[in-house]
């Protein structure tokens, strides 16, 4: 699944792609999980201008003029794409037609990715707003649960998946089976910037390199949770532990707090 710094820059890129075009229709294709029905998207957006799009955690919202805001979510196998001779692409979810010609396909081939009205966010902050401090991170952490399953808990903070939670985890020496309420205050004043630091550092290195990137995540940059590394970057070999489908990365320089 995409997260904050993929996310970030499919927005980025999309934004100035589409930002200001007129919508002429939105066509559902697969509306099977959507909560809406195919009209009430058609009535809401078509004639509409998107004024803008950005991201919210892992989701991209779409700010059209009257005030109408649609949420899109990748989920795991999902991808946009630009929509070119007016052909949907297999697995289509839904095409977005502008007054231009230009035009937006969701795809998943798993049907999971979706689109949403008014959509409401999750009740964690951003992973990189101003409103993630040592304050809050201290009061989030007062729990019994590991870490990682708390920086990616999307009620705690937005926009934080598996991939990066190990980033992070690492860059912080924490390891990921930490309890969170043990973390001392001094690693947590650390974790909180560190969030920041390499969520911020991975999207600049992303939208610098791959330039008009819309769909699929990078991995390549990743000094632990990659598969093209057996080490980190001080030279501790990488441990993987698979648990059904999520797979986490760590190494033995990372602390346990229990």
């Amino acid at each position: 699944m995409p997260e904050l710094p993929d996310v970030e820059v499919f927005t980025r890129n999309l934004n100035s792609l589409f930002a200001g075009k007129q919508l002429l229709q939105v066509k559902i294709v697969n509306g099977q999980k959507l909560k809406a029905k195919p009209e009430a998207f058609a009535k809401a957006l078509n004639g509409k201008t998107l004024k803008k799009i950005y991201r919210s955690g892992k989701e991209m919202r779409f700010e059209f003029t009257g005030g109408q805001l649609l949420g899109l979510h990748l989920m795991l196998t999902g991808d946009i794409f630009l929509l070119e001779n007016e052909k949907e692409r297999p697995s289509t979810i839904a095409a977005f037609y502008f007054k231009d010609g230009t035009g937006l396909v969701l795809t998943d081939r798993m049907k999971n990715a979706h689109i949403t009205l008014d959509p409401v966010d999750k009740d964690g902050v951003d992973a990189i707003s101003p409103e993630l401090n040592f304050k809050y991170l201290k009061k989030a952490l007062a729990r019994k649960t590991t870490i990682k399953k708390l920086l990616t808990d999307q009620n705690v903070i937005r926009g934080i998946g598996n991939g990066y939670s190990d980033e992070i985890l690492w860059e912080a020496r924490i390891s990921p089976y930490s309890v969170a309420a043990a973390i001392p205050d001094n690693k947590i004043k650390e974790l909180a910037q560190i969030i920041k630091k390499v969520l911020k550092k991975e999207t600049e290195k992303i939208y610098k390199n791959f330039t008009g990137k819309i769909n699929d995540e990078v991995k390549s940059f990743l000094q632990i949770h990659t598969k093209g590394k057996t080490k980190s970057p001080t030279g501790a070999p990488i441990i993987i532990d698979q648990k059904g489908l999520m797979k986490t990365y760590y190494t033995k320089e990372q602390v346990l707090y229990k």
